[in-house]
């Protein structure tokens, strides 16, 4: 189809469906998308991005707010703890009610507070990489997974005989992000009322800790800072707007960082010669974390609303719709990087858009940085002949749209 500037939208040029990003390998049918229709309008009117310039310009638009409304999210989840938690959160806000918020929980992550947890960090990665015995161990549970959800534990300040309840509530309110969840699904009901009791749960919980925290602040806690944070015209945050928040900080901020190694690994053992570098040079862990952003993000994608009429190469968008921004497209795009498909470990120059953009770039970027490269340059350290017991293409993933990782990383070193 000929397309001219301005043109209204006629027809989709190519069959895509976001549910194919639920695979091992979405790759290849991205890179089909991108070539012939990278702005593309699915079926149920949402549309498409995958170019790198499309996708930074978009998530930097002011055009593109917030991909939910209160109302919506009424409508999908009721009026229970998972709406409570769901419209505090800072994803779903638009200026000036984000600006606000986004400077107050800014003053908690301050490069400073996510420095002084390294050496902890690197202990624990140490201690947690002490328990890996036998031939083979699976790298997910046994380390990728517990050393984000612990240093989230460590920085909100929860105490260590509580942190188990976490996992499960986490997973149960993960899943309701997810874009792959449809009105009329069957799955829809059953995971709407795991989530909202855990929601509830977590919600209370979390409710009794900022209690606890109110009277007698600590130094070294998130909860403490975020209370005591005050934006220019002295105002503080809510209660519900800091529990919903440190929520979302949880869900967020342990499970796409544990993916994140583990793809990374993989896309390394895919290409052998670059563990192999790292192996020998395990000072290139930073640049191989930043490479594994690039090469395959545990985030799939994130989505925009139009808050006006806007146009996207040539494309009219009309105020209301959804934009999907799908980063892991974006990031391999031949147009801004040379060899997309390959890991690179020292690749220069890369800007992966992995941590989203603009108003919405992920706060807890910082942090999910020094745990990557923590984790690979031990790894490389401690395990220079790391194999994965089971080929690249044989690994079971989730089968989610919005969460890219592997269920299990079987090991031998």
């Amino acid at each position: 189809m000929q397309k001219r500037p301005g043109d209204a939208f006629t027809g989709p040029e190519i069959a895509f469906s976001l549910s194919e990003l639920a695979c091992s390998d979405p790759y290849p049918a991205l890179a089909r998308l991108s070539e012939r229709d990278p702005v593309h309008r699915t079926a149920e009117g949402a549309w498409l991005l995958t170019r790198y310039a499309d996708v930074d310009r978009a998530l930097r638009s002011r055009s593109l707010g917030a991909p939910v409304t209160k109302d919506s999210i009424r409508e999908m989840v009721g009026t229970g703890a998972l709406f409570e938690y769901m419209s505090r959160r800072l994803a779903n806000y638009n200026p000036p009610d984000h600006t606000r918020l986004r400077q107050l929980m800014g003053h908690a992550f301050i490069p400073r507070r996510m420095e002084a947890l390294r050496p902890w960090i690197e202990q624990l990665a140490d201690e947690l990489l002490d328990s890996c015995k036998g031939d083979s161990f699976d790298l997910t549970s046994t380390v990728l997974h517990p050393l984000p959800s612990l240093v989230i534990c460590e920085l909100i300040g929860i105490p260590e005989a509580d942190r188990h309840r976490f996992v499960a509530w986490t997973a149960a309110i993960a899943h309701l992000i997810s874009a792959s969840l449809s009105p009329g699904s069957g799955l829809l009901a059953e995971r709407l009322e795991a989530g909202e009791a855990a929601a509830a749960a977590f919600w209370a919980y979390l409710e009794d800790l900022v209690g606890e925290r109110r009277p007698g602040p600590r130094e070294d806690d998130l909860i403490s800072a975020l209370l005591a944070a005050v934006d220019e015209h002295g105002r503080r945050l809510e209660k519900e707007e800091l529990v919903a928040n440190m929520i979302f900080l949880f869900s967020a901020g342990h499970q796409t960082t544990r993916d994140q190694v583990g793809n990374g690994l993989i896309g390394m053992m895919r290409h052998r010669d670059q563990w192999e570098r790292l192996a020998a040079d395990p000072g290139l862990a930073v640049q191989a974390f930043e490479e594994s952003l690039r090469y395959d993000a545990s985030f799939s994608l994130q989505t925009r609303r139009a808050l006006e009429d806007v146009e996207i190469d040539g494309r009219r968008i009309a105020a209301g719709e959804r934009v999907v921004c799908i980063l892991i497209a974006a990031n391999r795009d031949p147009a801004r990087y040379a060899e997309p498909d390959r890991f690179i470990v020292d690749r220069p120059d890369i800007h992966s858009l992995s941590f989203g953009g603009g108003l919405h770039y992920c706060l807890g970027a910082p942090l999910a940085r020094i745990e990557g490269a923590i984790l690979l340059r031990r790894l490389a350290e401690r395990f220079p002949n790391l194999r994965l017991v089971t080929a690249p293409e044989q690994i079971q993933w989730r089968n989610d749209i919005v969460y890219r990782g592997p269920r299990h990383l079987t090991v031998t070193a």
